[in-house]
């Protein structure tokens, strides 16, 4: 099976090379990391009052047909809500000012959906309304991009503690308390989200092949998340890896494995499979009462060649509605992913549990300008990150629409 080259089947190693993989392993993720992969002076030292929102939400929330994630990035006069100097929280790879990013044109733009308003991000507002609850997010490292995010808007107005050595000693797990709010916010990393298994007999590499689970949640989150008051399912490009999908302990299919003696699938029939796992354990979780959130597909903007052929991702603008292309494998992974959501979403309110969508991906269609490229601790290496979003960057828009979704309870937003 030809595997499409613009989203190459690239590793999430950022946080890998941190794990339990050796000095070995760790060599080689740099070498072809990608999604794995101070200076700021053009920036204001202070930041704005952005705090006092001057949207009408009433008249937002009147807006009952509105698509919140159909619309347009437009020109922005408000500055950036933190900036490198500001928040000591975000990952050095997506710190993308710090290690030299010359351009400031990506960060001058806002999301506008085509009938209704998107308030800016309050983290006054927000922490009230997660006043004494919990909040997981669930995937690979762009999960972790989206978390590292919210953890810089919000700590314009308080900064949390890390408190991950009480729960688990391992990178991958991360817990941060806000004490003035009681709130906890957590990351799980399962860039799967069901069991995995290496398959390769000469050892993990940036595209050997794995063995999924298809019917079995990973253990790493479904025994984790019961107590949260809200969690973040997404998961992306690990699955442009090759895979065999394994369900009720047979091989039903693969995806670029080259075994002749397996049925060669789309990798977007694994992707629908591992989301409809996961609603469906979510659902099985006896003391489980939160909501359910599904953060869909981000894309990656490599050009000028593959992930490891020189590929970059050097615009500076975002693509307009007309120059984005929804390529055929994104499409069918979104959809994979979003139809499984709105079958959890029937049987969830006839458990009465919540599930509410992130829809990000045609918005994140249109910033090829939003990715760190080259500008990383790691300048000099030849593989560009065009997988990631910058921070601050338009990664920021997926927190605008978290905290829309919760002030106002929106359902009808997809």
């Amino acid at each position: 099976m030809k595997l499409h080259v613009f989203e190459a089947p690239i590793v999430n190693k950022s946080v890998l090379w941190n794990s339990h993989k050796g000095i070995l392993l760790a060599l080689t993720l740099l070498l072809v990391t990608i999604i794995p992969l101070s200076t700021n002076k053009n920036l204001p030292s202070s930041l704005p009052n952005l705090w006092k929102n001057t949207t009408n939400l009433k008249t937002v929330e009147s807006e009952k047909k509105c698509d919140l994630f159909r619309g347009n990035w437009v020109p922005k006069s408000e500055r950036p809500y933190y900036t490198n100097d500001t928040c000591d929280m975000m990952f050095e790879y997506q710190n993308c000012l710090k290690y030299g990013r010359p351009d400031r044109e990506f960060l001058k733009w806002r999301w506008k959906p085509d009938d209704c308003e998107l308030p800016l991000f309050d983290p006054a507002q927000f922490l009230e309304i997660v006043k004494g609850k919990s909040l997981a997010f669930v995937g690979d490292s762009v999960a972790r991009n989206h978390m590292q995010s919210l953890l810089c808007l919000l700590s314009n107005v308080s900064h949390p503690v890390d408190v991950s050595p009480k729960y688990n000693l391992s990178y991958d797990f991360k817990r941060w308390f806000f004490a003035d709010y009681n709130f906890t916010v957590a990351r799980f990393w399962s860039p799967y989200l069901v069991k995995s298994k290496d398959a390769d007999l000469n050892g993990f590499s940036a595209n050997s092949l794995m063995n999924l689970y298809l019917d079995e949640a990973d253990p790493s989150w479904n025994s984790a998340v019961e107590s949260f008051d809200y969690v973040v399912f997404s998961a992306g490009q690990w699955f442009f890896r090759p895979q065999v999908y394994y369900e009720n302990g047979q091989i039903t299919g693969c995806f670029y494995c080259q075994q002749s003696n397996v049925t060669q699938v789309l990798n977007s029939y694994g992707y629908g499979k591992v989301f409809q796992t996961v609603f469906r354990t979510i659902m099985g979780l006896k003391g489980y009462k939160g909501v359910t959130f599904l953060r869909t597909f981000s894309p990656s903007h490599f050009e000028n060649g593959d992930w490891d052929k020189g590929g970059n991702c050097a615009r500076t603008v975002p693509f307009t509605k007309e120059e984005m292309k929804w390529k055929s494998f994104v499409v069918e992974l979104h959809k994979a992913q979003v139809e499984a959501f709105k079958e959890a979403e029937k049987e969830g309110t006839k458990k009465g549990l919540e599930f509410k969508l992130l829809d990000t991906t045609e918005a994140m269609l249109m910033r090829p300008d939003g990715h760190p490229n080259h500008y990383s601790p790691r300048m000099n290496v030849s593989v560009a990150d065009c997988v990631h979003w910058c921070l601050p960057g338009p990664i920021d828009t997926w927190n605008e629409f978290l905290f829309y979704i919760l002030k106002t309870g929106r359902k009808d937003t997809h």
